[in-house]
């Protein structure tokens, strides 16, 4: 166990009083986050009273009115809108799905995948090729493939610690499974839900479709379903699958990033963004994906505001539009960005779920990285000990081509993908001390990078 000495010593080259200062500075921002904070409750507001809020859609326009009356009533500097042009997709009537052998129907819970089209209006039938890869499926004869529903069930894997590496593995399938199947000449896509969980709750998510290739229509299914599924097919290959989905993209519609800043005091034309994205799925209230993101964020500037500290450079909370299908926040931001030709140093992103603070990944050069080295001990007292290279955020990654640092908000990932895109990420399943414990550590990190 390290001791007081120990800490001192790995903390002297920020210096004595300054180190002192910090430490105090800090604690006070937990203390305030802790014991005053007002993120749950603005969560609660955007989850249940505002609930799903995909991009293009009524509760989304709800969303950026909220969000912009919070932070003019929390009296930050600044608070402006930024049009966004988003794609407007809807799902429409509830899907339908099972499988039959015989005259046996199994249903079987599914969800049409973000993009996707329509299936003709009185939905598919076909036989079913279950394949794990997209090699696999190459390897096989396209002429056994035409007229098929294939299949993809590739599980996460369960060996891997951080459960992001365990999605990134898999979610290939879901983006782009539909374009290796209708090249082949299948009629249709069903996809593993991304989870490790064994349930009943399908995963939705966004899916690409590539130029020139046909549309064919794509739906996750629930990891129990996908089981039985497979094992049916198994003792029965020449069973059909039938579904059903009613989805159709309209003209893209007008939606806004939402603003907020804290005007700097020395060097006001360098920008410190905190975010994370204020649209969500269409099923769920989009409470860890990424309600928590946008209330942290927000919190970050009301801790600043509500202690009294004025920043030396300006901070900005971001809540982006479009980023669960299409990225046109992030990539708009940017573009203000570089338009404007202003300065941003760094960008902090929570879009990881409001579980507990683990550290933050850094997206910049080995030099950036070792700035922050000297910031671990004041970190570390909350937790803050997985600091280092990693992933920033979709978001904000758009900044990088202008060398801003980009900081990912790492909460523990253990717990992310049993919620991520369904139905059951409600606002009950946020802890609200984990949900201020991100709040205070993402201000934290922003105090440390304005002041040094």
């Amino acid at each position: 166990m390290k001791t007081f000495f120990t800490l001192c010593l790995s903390l002297s080259t920020l210096g004595a009083s300054a180190q002192n200062a910090d430490s105090v500075t800090i604690r006070m921002m937990y203390n305030e986050a802790l014991g005053k904070g007002k993120a749950y409750e603005w969560l609660r507001y955007l989850t249940k009273q505002v609930g799903p809020r995909l991009s293009g859609s009524a509760n989304g326009q709800k969303a950026v009115d909220w969000a912009k009356q919070v932070m003019e009533k929390e009296g930050f500097d600044r608070v402006f809108l930024q049009e966004v042009m988003v794609p407007h997709w809807v799902r429409g009537a509830k899907e339908e799905a099972y499988f039959t052998v015989g005259k046996q129907k199994t249903t079987v819970p599914i969800l049409a995948l973000g993009g996707s089209v329509a299936t003709p209006p009185r939905g598919i039938e076909a036989g079913v090729i279950e394949v794990t890869s997209f090699p696999q499926l190459r390897a096989i004869d396209p002429a056994q493939v035409k007229g098929k529903i294939v299949f993809f069930n590739r599980p996460m894997d369960p060996t891997k610690i951080n459960t992001f590496e365990a999605y990134g593995g898999a979610v290939d399938q879901r983006a782009n499974g539909v374009n290796e199947a209708a090249k082949l000449g299948a009629v249709g896509v069903i996809v593993r839900s991304m989870t490790n969980v064994r349930d009943d709750n399908p995963h939705t998510g966004g899916l690409r479709y590539a130029t020139g290739v046909p549309l064919i229509p794509g739906a996750a299914i629930s990891t129990n379903g996908a089981d039985r599924l497979s094992e049916a097919l198994r003792q029965n290959p020449a069973l059909t699958f039938f579904f059903k989905q009613n989805c159709e993209t309209l003209p893209d519609a007008k939606s806004y990033n939402v603003i907020g800043e804290l005007r700097g005091t020395e060097k006001p034309d360098e920008i410190i963004v905190v975010g994370g994205h204020l649209d969500s799925w269409d099923v769920a209230e989009g409470a860890h994906d990424d309600g928590t993101g946008c209330v942290q964020s927000m919190e970050v500037l009301r801790l600043f505001k509500a202690l009294g500290i004025k920043p030396n450079r300006t901070i900005r909370a971001v809540l982006f539009a479009n980023e669960e299908n299409g990225l046109r926040g992030g990539v708009a931001y940017a573009d203000m960005a570089k338009t404007k030709n202003e300065k941003h140093i760094a960008a902090i992103e929570s879009d990881a779920g409001g579980f507990t603070p683990r550290g933050f990944g850094i997206v910049g050069t080995s030099a950036q990285r070792e700035k922050v080295t000297p910031w671990k001990p004041l970190l570390a007292p909350y937790g803050l000990t997985d600091i280092g290279a990693g992933s920033g955020g979709a978001d904000i990654g758009p900044l990088a081509q202008s060398g801003t640092v980009l900081f990912g908000f790492k909460p523990d990932s253990q717990r992310y993908f049993d919620y991520h895109h369904t139905t059951v990420d409600r606002f009950e399943a946020v802890s609200q001390r984990e949900l201020e414990l991100g709040a205070a550590s993402m201000a934290a990190l922003t105090y440390l990078l304005d002041r040094y």
